[in-house]
């Protein structure tokens, strides 16, 4: 009996097998004919016309006089007719999310953005303050406001944002309030958000406005860094932002060199020396100038006088070569990371061409070749797409290779019968080639 029903399946198996032989053969006459004569028309290619869609029925909710009373809200600007849904309906609607995704969410990037602002005066204009006589009893009030709207954000930042960030543990992605709450109090972030905002400002009845009490402001760097990541990561020419942000951090430098220069300055007596400011024209200006020629050392400074001014010169000038060298260093490293691509195509364009004329190939093969480089840098911005996918996991490839490649597969007539996974798998394994024209690409 065993032997029975193994040579039942096994008839069964070699049927099965002959009519999807039987099956492939007569798509295979198909595809044949279509591509000798493109006007035979088939069963297949010419469906029946899908019954017209019943309307859809208004939700039950919904009455006329809902519809008629949003269609009364319009604006007449000139000659034209504007409709609009009144601002105040879409505040009431509108909810704030629960949870925030830091990586995808663009609204998350935009709060960052005001909060980097924020801690950007504080950076900037504490020092400014501190030094030079800008801050005045008459426009005290103006810096004080300023003061206190950066410090709002940042608590706005504490109180709202921080604890709504979702985070990964153990593989998941966690959304519950408790847990991502719980996650940002044990961080260091919080920790330095705590810091920032010390109330030194309660100092100002004892010692006055003192722009020094507020330097604490000045540690919430990691939401800077944090921004920097998450801006690059959404910018399709990321490095032209890490040019600008390396050419700050330049022009940061100079600034607070410039306010400790009036601050040496008025310590030693505007106009006592000939190396201190003279106290004329813009002091900002001035001082920025001498920062400019210090810290880049281009020279032709005055000679400092006393010893406090050559051990203030002397700090400068170190300073000054190892910023401007760190600074020059990170430009190359910036530059080099954004042309590193076409670097390698140059590379390899080069070292073809060097093999091609050291074995004498003929000139047309040559400037097939070349034309065939350019054409395939100038299309896609690289030599090689599988390079880019390489580190990615299987799943996610399948994704990319799906979307890209998907709609042109399903297209083609003899894989139109085949099933989805059938593809998805084909997908994963095909490679993306560039030809020219008048190139095989299959050859019978």
């Amino acid at each position: 009996r065993i032997g029975s029903a193994t040579s039942l399946n096994s008839a069964f198996i070699n049927t099965r097998l002959q009519e999807l032989v039987k099956l492939f053969k007569e798509r295979t006459e198909k595809v044949k004919e279509k591509l000798i004569d493109p006007d035979i028309t088939s069963d297949d290619e010419s469906p029946a016309a899908s019954p017209a869609a019943a309307p859809v029925p208004p939700p039950k909710g919904e009455t006329e006089g809902d519809k008629t009373a949003e269609d009364e809200h319009y604006c007449e600007m000139l000659c034209c007719t504007f409709k609009y849904r009144p601002w105040l309906d879409r505040l009431k609607n509108y909810r704030f999310p629960s949870s925030i995704d830091p990586l995808t969410n663009l609204m998350y990037v935009l709060w960052l953005f005001f909060v980097v602002m924020a801690w950007n005066w504080n950076c900037w204009l504490i020092p400014v303050r501190w030094a030079f006589p800008y801050q005045t009893p008459a426009n005290i009030h103006c810096w004080l406001l300023m003061d206190y709207l950066c410090d709002f954000i940042y608590l706005l930042d504490i109180l709202v944002f921080q604890t709504r960030l979702q985070f990964v543990r153990g593989g998941d992605i966690i959304t519950d309030k408790k847990a991502m709450k719980e996650n940002y109090l044990r961080s260091q972030r919080f920790k330095m958000d705590v810091m920032c905002l010390l109330p030194l400002d309660f100092l100002y009845f004892k010692v006055g406005v003192n722009p020094l009490l507020r330097f604490p402001r000045c540690l919430k760097y990691m939401a800077f860094f944090e921004f920097n990541n998450r801006l690059e990561a959404i910018l399709s020419k990321a490095y032209i932002y890490r040019v600008i942000r390396t050419t700050a951090y330049l022009l940061y430098s100079l600034h607070v060199n410039s306010c400790l220069y009036y601050w040496a300055s008025a310590y030693e007596g505007l106009g006592s020396t000939t190396w201190v400011y003279d106290g004329e024209g813009n002091s900002y200006i001035r001082c920025y100038y001498w920062a400019v020629k210090t810290l880049i050392t281009i020279g032709g400074l005055p000679d400092p006088k006393t010893l406090f001014e050559i051990v203030f010169q002397l700090l400068n000038y170190f300073t000054g070569v190892f910023a401007f060298s760190v600074m020059i260093g990170q430009m190359r490293d910036v530059v080099g990371a954004a042309t590193a691509g076409q670097t390698y195509y140059r590379s390899c364009m080069d070292s073809t061409i060097k093999y091609m004329n050291f074995y004498k190939i003929p000139k047309a093969v040559q400037n097939r070749v070349k034309t065939w480089y350019e054409y395939t840098w100038h299309s896609q911005g690289m030599l090689d797409e599988s390079e880019l996918l390489v580190q990615l996991p299987d799943k996610m490839r399948l994704d990319i290779a799906i979307d890209v490649n998907y709609n042109i597969v399903s297209k083609v007539a003899l894989f139109q019968g085949c099933d989805r996974q059938m593809i998805f798998d084909m997908l994963k394994r095909l490679r993306s080639v560039v030809y020219l024209p008048n190139d095989y690409v299959c050859k019978k």
